[in-house]
């Protein structure tokens, strides 16, 4: 605005959590001509800033003076009479004044970074407006749970820069806080921490809880990285737990007329029992996770003398949230989740960039491991994977969940959109955009499919997600970073009960995917005419002649591959 047409711009903004999901970062700013003067920190523990610059008010006049469009309109204008007042609205210049100069280098947090330091301050603003003793995360070793241990590393990290290393008042306001939380240490009122994993020994407490189908490897990763970050880390078996569930069951505990004719007993699907079996067996084990976390997060505090409980952190990203890839009451369920809005693109991304940024090098170990729940059993032929199980990959389903929230697609429209990105795309014959763990290049990978598979996959998220709509009436309150999120109680207020046959609508895809196909059969021997011109035309070089014959092919309505 400033830059158009001259001026100076005060923009002043909130710092803190509003109580709820929003999160303000402060960066106040003063803007002169369109250039910044001056900006405040961005994602920090004041809880008041000011920031100040000296400006030159005549700069203004002269650059609206400069602007030819500004020109003609006073020259065309009434002419308005002057009154001299004596009034200054600056002080006059002198020997000792020296205007501020503009911001040569203006540093902006990049996306990765935002995803750590934005969440990080709203969990501390929290803490210690709750005045509870510390978080405690279930830490599986997998993506998301990493991720929010990473998150919480981050946050220790900030506050001991502050401590550290800021101006007196500052940090003496920010260990005040500190203090409150974590309570007398070793006898010490006045304990200041030597280091960012002393603070996360006293507020950070993590768990494996781990069964008979968990692995070796996430079990050393979630140690390593609770090492890393300096947090309280536990290790607990809970098969007994949850055999005692089974037991109940099996054994006929339960009192009832007319229910039970006879007992049977439920089997994994790998063993030859069915889904309903299966995803029972499944959901005990997710379930008692949260339930044995909660109990954890009163006497773990308690046994170490803190006068107070531990804040739940959940631990669901908002990809699986919208299609309702998560166990009810499991550990996506919490007193917050501090990446209950980040896709799982997104996440990947982050983790890429902690491990070097905040120093967490176990989190190049979960990158590379395909995600999986570790909820069935594992032998040499199968191996429980999340994207398997959901029948689409995470960039997919990042993909499905942007057209879905934000553009507002239904099944056809969806089908439709995709279709059009997909014959419009152009084909990269070296970039690669799919990663270990298929988080990234949803929209590249839908390019390579067929109309039919393509029908088949939307089908496959709206049918899920019509079934699951149900589970965003109890998602965790999770820190509002994006448009994208499934919250059922402010962003997305959708119904909750969907008719998960979309008859009308999947019936309108297969039609459209049968003239799509229709039109294919026709075209192909025109388009087997023009490869084979193409081929044979007179070429500059290979690059020109696969251009050709890929405009051939495109124009003939096939799908190319990229690679």
């Amino acid at each position: 605005m400033t830059k158009k047409n001259g001026g100076i711009y005060l923009y002043a903004n909130q710092r803190g959590c509003d109580g709820g999901r929003l999160y303000y970062d402060g960066t106040a700013m003063i803007v002169c001509n369109g250039a910044v003067i001056a900006m405040g920190e961005e994602f920090g523990f004041r809880d008041v800033e000011v920031i100040t610059a000296t400006l030159d008010v005549d700069s203004v006049r002269a650059y609206r003076g400069s602007i030819n469009s500004h020109g003609a309109q006073a020259n065309s204008a009434p002419r308005v009479p002057r009154v001299q007042l004596r009034v200054a609205l600056a002080v006059a210049p002198t020997t000792d004044s020296c205007l501020t100069r503009p911001l040569r280098n203006r540093e902006y947090v990049p996306c990765e970074e935002e995803i750590a330091r934005g969440p990080a301050c709203w969990l501390w603003d929290y803490l210690r407006r709750s005045k509870l003793s510390g978080f405690f995360l279930p830490l599986s070793g997998g993506a998301d749970s990493s991720a929010v241990a990473a998150i919480v590393g981050c946050m220790c990290q900030m506050l001991f820069e502050v401590i550290d290393g800021h101006e007196e008042a500052y940090a003496a306001h920010v260990l005040e806080d500190l203090r409150t939380v974590v309570g007398t240490v070793d006898g010490v009122d006045d304990w200041k921490p030597k280091d960012a994993r002393e603070i996360a020994s006293k507020v950070f407490y993590t768990c494996y809880m781990g069964t008979k189908h968990s692995s070796d490897a996430t079990r050393q990763r979630a140690a390593d990285l609770a090492e890393e970050i300096g947090a309280s880390h536990l290790d607990a078996n809970i098969d007994d737990i949850v055999a005692q569930f089974g037991g109940t069951y099996v054994r006929g505990d339960i009192r009832g007329t007319g229910v039970f004719t006879e007992m049977k007993i439920p089997q994994f699907k790998s063993q030859g029992g069915s889904s309903v079996e299966n995803l029972a067996l499944q959901n005990i084990q997710a379930r008692t996770r949260m339930t044995f976390g909660y109990m954890l997060s009163q006497l773990l505090p308690w046994s170490l003398g803190r006068r107070s409980g531990l804040l739940v952190l959940a631990s669901a990203n908002v990809d699986e949230a919208l299609r309702g890839y998560l166990t009810k009451y499991d550990c996506s369920s919490g007193d917050l989740n501090p990446i209950g809005a980040v896709s799982k693109r997104d996440l990947a991304a982050f983790l890429d960039w902690a491990v070097d940024a905040l120093g967490y090098k176990t989190l190049r170990l979960v990158r590379q491991a395909p995600p999986t729940a570790e909820l069935e059993p594992r032998s040499d032929t199968y191996e429980q994977v999340d994207e398997v199980d959901m029948g689409m990959t995470y960039g997919e389903l990042s993909e499905f969940g942007r057209l879905r929230i934000e553009q507002r697609c239904g099944p056809l429209s969806m089908f439709e959109r995709l279709m059009c990105s997909c014959s419009d795309e152009p084909v990269s014959f070296s970039a690669d955009t799919t990663t270990n763990s298929g988080a990234a290049g949803g929209l590249s990978q839908l390019n390579t499919l067929e109309p039919r598979e393509l029908a088949k996959r939307v089908k496959r998220f709206f049918f899920y997600y019509g079934i699951n709509r149900h589970k965003a009436t109890v998602l965790t309150p999770s820190y509002h970073a994006e448009s994208y999120s499934p919250d059922d109680n402010r962003y997305d207020l959708r119904p909750f009960l969907y008719n998960s046959k979309w008859q009308w609508q999947f019936d309108a895809i297969d039609r459209c995917v049968e003239r799509l196909e229709a039109n294919k059969n026709k075209q192909q021997p025109l388009a087997q005419a023009e490869v084979a011109g193409a081929a044979a035309a007179p070429f500059a070089n290979d690059v020109d002649r696969v251009t050709r014959i890929q405009a051939a092919l495109r124009a003939a309505g096939v799908k190319l591959k990229e690679g």
